[in-house]
């Protein structure tokens, strides 16, 4: 009986009009769902935030041994350049794969309480988004340590972060909406992320890849174009690392993030009245 009020309170409510208004005015639970998210990933874990930080520098020393003793890949200061790659990549994955639960997880609430849909993986969203800006303490860190000259450029590193963040946002409503109604979609994102992974270059660099004409444009090019997140984690060790500006692709992963996004709302608005039922 609740779930059907709640449901009907959802459909009433969830209009166009006012949405971004309507969506404010939840701000205070927002806030209490993240909090509850990083309470929850934390919960009787005796290194805590600590494992935040632990992961990519872990995967740093791996891939360090492995790629600076076994294959020599002659990429200067290679810790510091894995390490900005892994921390951009885990914001990314963690949330994308962590979406896929956050609608179903939470079935019970949504059944008896009235609020936007949204919120739930938004929220998994930020409170990713707050482990990945304190882990980037860690980074500016070993940028010291390194050595590595910090220039202007570094004021690009807010509009790289957005862009991530909408990415990610966007995709994490496709993956939370369309996972109540195919549960096999948790497991897909699971597969497609390690894929993406390597597809991604975050302990290599794009030039390794063997470059030729595919349908007039360079293979590096099409790399580009067709995976956001190789602009983004390439934008992010030009800001950091070398001080350049921004790459030219990063308007492509600008679009591609901005059209993920709307396609991730809409499709959440569309989606969003069945849940109930669904669940």
């Amino acid at each position: 009986m609740g779930g059907g009020n709640a449901s009907k309170e959802y459909e009433r409510e969830h209009t166009p009009t006012n949405s971004v208004a309507h969506l404010l005015s939840y701000r205070d639970l927002f806030s209490n769902l993240v909090i509850r998210d990083l309470k929850v990933r934390y919960k009787k874990s005796a290194l805590g935030f600590v494992w935040s930080l632990l992961n990519p520098l872990m995967m740093m020393v791996v891939f360090t041994v492995v790629f600076t003793i076994l294959t020599s890949p002659n990429i200067e200061n290679f810790p510091v350049f894995v390490l900005t790659g892994l921390m951009a990549w885990n914001f990314f994955a963690n949330t994308v794969t962590g979406a896929a639960g956050t609608i179903v997880g939470n079935s019970t609430l949504i059944n008896k309480v009235y609020f936007p849909r949204e919120l739930l993986p938004a929220s998994l969203v930020f409170s990713n988004l707050v482990n990945f800006l304190l882990t980037l303490v860690v980074l500016f860190g070993f940028i010291l340590a390194f050595k590595i000259h910090l220039t202007a450029m570094v004021l690009w590193l807010p509009v790289i972060i957005v862009i991530e963040l909408m990415l990610a946002l966007g995709i994490a409503l496709i993956v939370s909406a369309v996972n109540v109604f195919y549960r096999d979609v948790s497991m897909l994102v699971e597969v497609g992320i390690t894929a993406w992974f390597f597809l991604t270059p975050i302990f290599y660099q794009l030039e390794r890849i063997p470059n030729m004409q595919l349908l007039g444009m360079d293979v590096w090019r099409w790399v580009y174009i067709l995976n956001p997140m190789s602009s983004i984690i390439t934008d992010y060790r030009y800001t950091l690392l070398y001080g350049l500006p921004p790459i030219r692709h990063t308007l492509f992963a600008l679009v591609e993030a901005g059209l993920t996004l709307a396609l991730g709302y809409w499709l959440f608005r569309t989606l969003s009245p069945r849940f109930s039922e669904e669940l």
